[in-house]
């Protein structure tokens, strides 16, 4: 029986009613009677950790002073640290052993900031507290000495440890509120990620909910009902862009550099038996192809070898931003390097032994919020991972340079391994008809489907006086950009989207031809290293070593006889528009390499070496004009590394052979 039932049903008894009182409480909802009211927890002490984006703050005006009475020192994923006052504790509710948010009291922290406005005026921050949010149990508000919340908390990665003594939050976004956002004079900024916070407290009430997890977790390749095997299979459920920082942007027309981040959520499969929608309003791509969700393992970098692997594997997050240009081409413009996840804090998951805060269960949801994904001491280089394997050479890493199997280094700064991209290439007025697409995607060891780990949106960004705004982030599809770019199951008139896949990994060729009159046609070609790479690894688990992961130095098409190539050139996308790959043509073909020296329309090469290789995770872009309308042929894909093949093959759509053997120009 609810309490308020069970007090209304008292106050009958005391009454001339009394008679009634036994049918009243005889007649309560069975509902009621068959579960107890929830015990809620209670926690306190311990500490908090903020990490203002100070750069995001300077863009908008803010002053945010030094801490005063910090801890000393900062925490693994650089924060402030704060004691956490014992004169109050905070309710939450748990649910089937996990969190699942806030009921009312308070945390407040011991010491804090004060923040000067563009107004001249101030916030005292000292002694911040946060309060419960009326408005969702998983959300704080950030509340300094006036009492007002100008700024509000979500996307909390939470676990309880230590026997469900500790309720430890790992990140969580602090964002900013619409009131304070108009205050300052920037109400573009509202509900944009300005902090990314942390808490551990010590639990002094249990309630109710705690229970074992994972008891039954079901690992990848293991037999499962009706003689099919558990296959692991996940999905990104949906993803947004946030500006993080800017260095010397002064807008449209400018040539400083920006910096994107997402916040992505993923799903696990839901199939148990059948196959039924993941992902809903995304048609085939919605719907995973294995009959049985296998668990995922999700453990922290570092921590000690568990099953399945006998490591500490962990799924990886990238992301992308492409430039649809108006002259129907496709150019990658930013990539970022590799986020390393560590915790999963499932979400709507469909059973109740497979999972739990380093396991992804069936059905389950984990979302890496922007404020996580920004962090130094979780990024890493791209070239550290196998990625079609799913695996990380965590000996020899930017983290473990000597191989002693701890976490001895960390030289990330706030600009390594992010996705920077320079004004110049998404300046509106000098990119005039451009659209823009956002990617994010993980990567899973054991994963059957990487696209469907993968999506995009559209996203436009544009110049607010102080900031690049990434756009609203719609149109969200699963898939590659390329796949946008052409539909490899419906593509247009004289458009191809073709698919590598061997045992080292995946890569796309997509063309675009358009015929531009006079008998010359317009070839775009875009070439996405998906996960391809060709590996020298030695070591084995967990100290693995990721001596090279090489992906492609050459690409080449075929041109039939007669046909005459014109004006052949690479877009790398990078900021260094002059960094291109060679370019030749020769012997029946047109080819792009990364040789250093010139060639036809090559431009010029990073001084003393040769052009970047086409590893995984990126696209690059190749055309030239041609005399001969396009027919199906082949082109070549060339591996850096050396070893069988030297060399692949992909079917597209190539210049024809001239119908008199001579050029037709």
């Amino acid at each position: 029986m609810k309490p308020r039932i069970l007090v209304a049903a008292l106050l009958l008894c005391l009454t001339p009613m009394a008679a009634l009182c036994a049918q009243s409480v005889v007649k309560a909802p069975a509902d009621a009677q068959a579960k107890p009211a929830q015990q809620l927890w209670a926690a306190w002490g311990g500490s908090l950790e903020v990490r203002w984006n100070r750069d995001l703050a300077g863009d908008i005006g803010l002053q945010i002073s030094a801490p005063a009475d910090a801890l000393p020192g900062l925490s693994m994923r650089g924060r402030d640290r704060f004691e956490v006052r014992r004169s109050g504790s905070i309710e939450f509710h748990v649910k089937d052993g996990y969190f699942r948010g806030f009921d009312g009291g308070s945390l407040q922290a011991a010491g804090g900031y004060t923040m000067k406005l563009p107004d001249g005026s101030a916030i005292d921050f000292m002694d911040f507290r946060l309060v419960p949010s009326k408005r969702d149990p998983l959300i704080l508000d950030f509340v300094g000495k006036d009492g007002k919340a100008w700024f509000y908390i979500d996307r909390l990665m939470y676990e309880l440890l230590d026997h469900d003594s500790v309720l430890s939050v790992g990140t969580m976004d602090m964002r900013i509120s619409a009131e304070f956002a108009k205050r300052i004079g920037h109400p573009e900024v509202a509900d944009w990620p300005i902090a990314d916070l942390a808490m551990t407290t010590q639990v002094q009430t249990q309630g109710s909910g705690a229970m074992p997890l994972a008891t039954s977790p079901h690992w990848p390749g293991t037999p499962a009902p009706s003689g099919g095997t558990w296959q692991a299979d996940l999905f990104m459920k949906v993803f947004s862009m946030s500006y993080t920082r800017c260095q010397t942007c002064t807008g449209n027309a400018g040539s400083g550099k920006v910096v994107f981040t997402p916040s992505s959520t993923l799903q696990n499969n839901v199939n148990s038996g059948t196959i039924n929608v993941t992902i809903p309003g995304q048609g085939d791509a919605g719907k995973s192809t294995a009959l049985w969700a296998a668990s995922v393992s999700w453990n922290q970098k570092f921590s000690s070898p568990v099953a399945p692997y006998n490591n500490d594997q962990h799924p990886f997050l990238i992301w992308n931003l492409y430039r649809l240009n108006a002259n129907g081409t496709i150019s990658q413009i930013g990539r970022s390097g590799v986020k390393h996840a560590w915790l999963t804090t499932n979400g709507n998951c469909l059973d109740p032994s497979d999972h739990d805060s380093h396991i992804l269960g069936r059905g389950c949801t984990d979302t890496y919020s922007t404020g996580n994904n920004d962090t130094d001491s979780d990024l890493g280089p791209r070239s550290e991972i196998v990625p079609a394997a799913g695996i990380w050479g965590r000996c020899g890493s930017i983290y473990d340079p000597g191989c002693v199997g701890s976490m001895t280094a960390n030289p990330n700064g706030d600009w390594d391994q992010r996705l920077i991209v320079s004004e110049k290439q998404i300046s509106p007025t000098r990119n005039s008809g451009a659209t823009y697409l956002f990617e994010s995607w993980y990567i899973a060891r054991d994963d059957i489907n990487p696209y469907n780990s993968m999506g995009t949106v559209i996203g436009t960004p544009t110049w607010t006086g102080s900031t690049w705004s990434p756009g609203g982030s719609s149109n969200y599809k699963l898939g590659p950009a390329i796949d946008r770019w052409v539909d490899p199951i419906n593509p247009p008139a004289n458009a191809r989207n073709t698919e590598l896949a061997v045992g080292e990994g995946r890569a796309k060729v997509a063309v675009k031809v358009t015929d531009l009159g006079n008998g010359l046609w317009r070839y775009a070609y875009a070439v996405m290293n998906v996960d391809f790479a060709r590996a020298v690894m030695s070591g084995s688990a967990p100290n693995i070593r990721v001596q090279s992961n090489k992906g492609f130095d050459g690409f080449s098409v075929a041109v039939g006889a007669g046909s005459r190539v014109l004006g052949p050139g690479s877009d790398l996308g990078d900021v260094n528009p002059n960094v291109r790959w060679r370019a030749q043509v020769a012997n029946g073909q047109v080819s792009f390499d990364t040789s250093s020296g010139s060639g036809v329309g090559s431009g010029s090469n990073p001084p003393g070496g040769p052009a970047p290789l086409l590893n995984w995770g990126t696209m690059y872009s190749f055309a030239f004009n041609a005399t001969t309308p396009p027919t199906t042929g082949d082109a070549t894909l060339h591996v850096a590394e050396a070893g069988t093949p030297a060399s692949y093959s992909v079917t597209t759509l190539v210049p024809s052979a001239a119908s008199n053997g001579r050029a037709s120009r």
